[in-house]
């Protein structure tokens, strides 16, 4: 049973109750989708490639021209901090599972409300990482189906989806639909105009074909920091070349093996493409070292963990963010994150 202490979120400067962080209903967030976010999570405790986040995040808010007088020493100092001030509502056995939202403030002809200042808002949160993965332990065992959505990637002529930004219609669509699909355990598995395999609504891909990893180039796709753990630090350590091209759907139905990547669940295997087997439609080898070696390097079972959150389950007619209802009593939910 999680704790009943009320978080703090920091917001602006101050560290306030998680339930009094709020920002205006003229913010340009909420009129354009016009913010860039993070979400980070700890293995043992401790923050994964918090810097690298941080990072992506400066890029996007550099390439956006949102300013921001945070540095982002500043930026990763507050993170420790959210952390340190809420570690009293979290269980022992939980992960910190952080969300950095800066988002550009108030439009100019909304400058004259009174109470709100104008300028960036920087907003981060810390809860239990569990939340954002409750149910998924058994999905490393069976696998997830993959299906590709009428929904299209957005290409980066269009829109950069290399910036971590939330103008994410698309893919709400795109889960939309793929919940309306037979079955369980289906994930959205998108591919741009072109007919080229991208990404999923908040992972990304990979597959393997004759002992090769293979993911698409990142031309159309956000460069997910779990991704980036798979090509420069998991696949050197097991002698497993790694190539980035255009893959299309036809090359996954080849490949003996296919994966998602993401912050909250690192690597989730993948069983079908479209209802056709992918290899012989179990988790492959490759795919289980590769998580094998991630639980290496942060010195964790990642797997028996999560099986350890399912066990305490609580109760709820609510989805969870990788379980996508069309029942008339549960509200269609994501965590679109990426990674």
């Amino acid at each position: 049973m999680a704790k009943k202490q009320q978080r703090v979120v920091y917001f602006n400067g101050e560290y306030v109750p998680e339930s009094e962080a709020k920002v205006s209903i003229y913010d340009s967030a909420l009129m354009f989708g016009d913010m860039v976010f993070e979400m980070t999570r700890s293995f043992n405790g401790q923050q994964w490639k918090l810097r690298e986040h941080l990072e992506r995040l400066y890029t996007g808010l550099k390439i956006l021209r949102i300013p921001l007088k945070l540095t982002i020493d500043e930026m990763e100092a507050a993170v420790y901090e959210t952390i340190e001030r809420n570690k009293p509502s979290f269980n022992d056995d939980d992960e910190h599972r952080v969300l950095i939202d800066v988002t550009r403030g108030l439009l100019s002809l909304y400058h004259g409300i009174d109470g709100v200042e104008p300028g960036a808002n920087v907003i981060i949160a810390d809860f239990p990482l569990r939340w954002t993965i409750q149910g998924c332990s058994k999905l490393y065992e069976t696998g997830i189906n993959l299906k590709i959505p009428s929904q299209r990637a957005i290409p980066s002529h269009l829109m950069e989806p290399k910036i971590k930004n939330r103008s994410r219609l698309f893919y709400l669509m795109a889960n939309i639909e793929v919940s309306m699909f037979k079955g369980e355990n289906n994930w959205a598995l998108m591919i741009d105009p072109d007919g080229f395999v991208t990404e999923g609504t908040g992972s990304n891909f990979f597959m393997v074909k004759d002992n090769v990893l293979y993911t698409p180039e990142g031309r159309n796709i956000l460069r997910g920091i779990s991704m980036q753990t798979v090509i420069d630090d998991l696949a050197p350590e097991l002698n497993i070349k790694v190539i980035e091209k255009n893959l299309e759907p036809f090359d996954v139905y080849e490949a003996d093996e296919a994966f998602m990547t993401s912050t909250p669940f690192c690597l989730i295997p993948a069983v079908t493409l479209n209802g056709l087997k992918i290899g012989d439609g179990r988790p492959g080898p490759i795919t289980q070292s590769l998580l094998n070696k991630w639980g290496e390097i942060v010195d964790l079972d990642i797997v028996k963990q999560i099986k350890a959150w399912d066990k305490n389950i609580e109760s709820s007619d609510t989805t969870t963010p990788y379980k996508f209802s069309n029942s008339k009593n549960a509200t269609l939910t994501m965590d679109i994150d990426e990674d």
